[in-house]
């Protein structure tokens, strides 16, 4: 009774369409919308009245917004023809009308049944593309979550604008080659711009391993830009071998989401022949690209050092012994400019390696993720401890380097 009082104090308050009315109990009755529930909630005031329970002609309460719907719907339909979509979501702003009025109503005829303006608003208007896409023999579904396009009508003025979201797919890389950074690096001295330094390129690289591999996909995806997010990077001068390290590539508004990633990383290996080759692509979801940065993976390398003093078979194999264990290293001199300046503790989980020759060595190292692993040989002036330089009481430096395996569980 208590519902039916305040249903007929709204109705007597002027002409209101029969979702707004439903809407103020929103959370009674199962199974009816909104506008079923204002419908049976205006039959029962006409009988009482005995009038006929007929809907108005201008609701007072939505300006007709609902009218609107299929309108605001069609809009959106056309900003995103020609792209490749499963899933969808709306956004409303609220115009200033029509947050008076919410407001209006929540301190005039409060009820604890009501659900806000928008949510309804957002409901109608995605059932209305719904069925705009369904004439047009398509689907697509509501995701509240990672919605491939995302729409914002502003009621105020009228307009809908559209968010493409990016499409993103998992891979793993192998560098073949040294000397290739893994992503764009711009040139130090001009910042991008082109000087003689770097021959106007704007780069410190020729290449990146981020621009063997994004093309294919921005012509597949028709995209527009995009990046690629490594879990964590090796050296410019090392390469990354066997499986490979784990990427994600994101793309930015693709028109193409489903592609032949078979054909992808053909034409991938295929243009960067020797250099650069993708494994194991498949689509991702947009989470991956926080965990594949965030990864702590541990990972084996392999590491050719030279000593400047002649070392004996025995010392040697005494120092990498000593090396396994706890690893204090102070942020790198080579990296300080970039990275802050803290000392972090990793662990090296087992090494081996044999001596070439007096004055050189070859060592296979297993450690944490984030150590690292030119430090652990040379010491870097003390910033690392242990390192291989101060067990032997030489100085040592890494010539070569590879990642051998990225220990993930992508």
């Amino acid at each position: 009774m208590e519902a039916l009082e305040r249903a007929f104090e709204l109705l007597s308050a002027g002409p209101i369409c029969d979702t707004c009315l439903g809407r103020r109990f929103a959370r009674l009755g199962k199974g009816l919308t909104n506008s079923e529930r204002g419908r049976a909630l205006r039959v029962v005031w006409a009988l009482e009245r005995g009038e006929e329970p007929a809907e108005p002609g201008h609701c007072w309460v939505c300006d007709d917004v609902f009218v609107q719907a299929e309108g605001f719907a069609r809009k959106a339909l056309e900003l995103v023809r020609g792209y490749e979509f499963e899933t969808f979501l709306f956004g409303v702003h609220l115009s200033p009308y029509h947050e008076a009025v919410e407001d209006f109503l929540r301190k005039r005829f409060p009820s604890p049944w009501a659900e806000p303006l928008q949510r309804d608003v957002n409901r109608a208007l995605g059932r209305a593309f719904e069925e705009l896409l369904g004439a047009e023999g398509r689907e697509a579904r509501v995701d509240f979550r990672h919605p491939h396009v995302r729409f914002t009508v502003d009621l105020w003025k009228g307009d809908v604008e559209v968010y493409i979201a990016p499409a993103y797919f998992y891979g793993r890389y192998r560098k073949l080659v040294r000397g290739i950074p893994q992503t764009h690096w711009p040139c130090r001295e001009c910042r991008g711009k082109g000087c003689p330094r770097c021959n106007y390129t704007g780069k410190m690289y020729p290449t990146s391993v981020e621009e063997l591999i994004l093309p294919a996909f921005l012509e597949a995806c028709g995209g527009e830009g995009g990046h690629l997010h490594g879990a964590g990077r090796e050296d410019v001068d090392a390469r990354m071998l066997g499986r490979g390290r784990p990427f994600v590539v994101e793309v930015g508004r693709p028109r193409r989401r489903t592609l032949d990633l078979e054909a992808v990383a053909e034409r991938i290996n295929r243009a960067a022949a020797e250099r650069v080759e993708v494994l194991d692509l498949r689509p991702a979801p947009p989470d991956l690209v926080r965990k594949v940065k965030d990864l702590k993976a541990r990972k084996r390398y392999r590491a050719r050092i030279s000593f400047a003093a002649p070392v004996e078979e025995n010392d040697f194999r005494q120092a990498l012994d000593e090396l396994v264990g706890e690893i204090r290293q102070r942020t790198p001199t080579r990296v300080r400019h970039r990275r802050a300046d803290l000392v972090r503790v990793r662990r090296v989980h087992g090494i081996s390696g044999r001596l070439l020759s007096p004055t050189e060595a070859e060592v296979e190292i297993l450690c944490d993720g984030g150590l690292y692993v030119k430090e652990l040989i040379s010491g870097d002036e003390g910033g690392t401890r242990p390192s291989l330089s101060e067990l032997l009481g030489a100085a040592a430096r890494v010539t070569e380097l590879d990642v051998l395996e990225v220990l993930d569980e992508l």
